[in-house]
């Protein structure tokens, strides 16, 4: 099975990066290879000047990744968790405590710094574990779907903190996520992958602008007529493409106002019957639908499957 085919682009220095895609599209895969966590079967992939196969040592050098599932040790103090980064990313002894001091600083943790963090809330956590990738200075940060599982509350909390960082330590971020809002609030750039392969690669706002200004939705009961009322459609001058999702039908449009009359007087001539219509502003969702055919998946059941498994450890200790 081909996890990724045929990926090719490339991240700029200082920039915020995002791989925008449901589970299984390949984001995590192209992420452990970036990582070094995993060899590409072909290809070439090159880190902050370094190449992931031949050079991985020097590649996680100067990387820091953050995973998806919160790495951090529960029973020791958020301090101490930094601590032992530290010592595993070979910082130097004298410098240990004021990069501590400065990161806890920066995350808003100087006051909790001393507890242990099985006192911590989910996001508290997620910003601690953030913090050990920063120690070592990367000059790249890998971010694996970085608020999976945290209330909307919190996953903007944590965008704050991303946002924060990348500003303090002027360092290229690259994020992978299945949230839209996430990847438009975030990144400057979006690359949306779906089935293993790359659609599309550009700004949240060029990507919307390019739909039209308007989204027209439908929804129409099918008869006989049905593909002539597409045909039709579009005809329409206005009109820059149709997507259609059983009898629901998507047009991206540049003139709403004066598209939705001549729908009604199309629809009416050929007896066709609109039982909905709504004019919007297109988002990441409708430019996901767009190059892909489909909403986003949200699988959920991966993650609690990984809650329950947690809690289950923590009954056996």
């Amino acid at each position: 099975m081909v996890a990724v085919n045929d990926v090719s682009f490339s991240v700029e220095q200082g920039e915020i990066f995002g791989f925008l895609g449901p589970n299984g599209a390949g984001k995590s895969t192209t992420m452990m290879i970036f990582t070094t966590l995993l060899k590409p079967t072909s290809g070439q992939a090159i880190i902050a000047g370094f190449d992931v196969t031949k050079d991985a040592k020097h590649v996680r050098e100067n990387i820091g990744f953050v995973q998806q599932e919160t790495a951090v040790d529960e029973y020791l103090t958020g301090r101490e968790n930094l601590i032992l980064q530290a010592k595993l990313n070979h910082i130097p002894k004298k410098e240990i405590n004021k990069r501590i001091d400065e990161i806890m600083d920066l995350i808003e943790l100087t006051d909790k710094q001393h507890q242990a963090v099985v006192t911590y809330s989910g996001g508290m956590r997620k910003r601690l574990d953030i913090a050990g990738g920063l120690l070592h200075h990367p000059k790249v940060l890998f971010l694996d779907e970085p608020t999976v599982g945290l209330d909307i509350q919190t996953r903007r909390k944590i965008w704050q903190y991303i946002k924060k960082i990348h500003i303090e330590f002027e360092m290229t971020i690259f994020v992978t996520t299945h949230y839209m809002e996430e990847a438009d609030s975030l990144c400057d750039r979006i690359g949306i992958i779906d089935g293993g392969k790359i659609q599309v690669i550009d700004t949240p706002q060029n990507m919307k602008n390019a739909l039209g200004n308007e989204i027209i939705s439908l929804v129409v009961e099918n008869n006989d007529n049905h593909n002539s009322f597409l045909v039709e459609l579009k005809k329409i001058e206005f009109i820059k493409k149709i997507n259609e999702d059983d009898s629901k039908l998507i047009l991206f449009t540049s003139n709403g106002t004066e598209v939705i009359p001549k729908i009604f007087q199309i629809s009416s001539n050929l007896g066709i019957k609109i039982t909905s219509i709504s004019l919007t502003q297109p988002t990441l969702d409708d430019v996901f639908i767009s190059y892909t055919g489909h909403e986003i998946r949200d699988d959920k059941s991966k993650f609690n499957r990984k809650i329950e498994h947690a809690k289950m450890k923590r009954m056996r200790a």
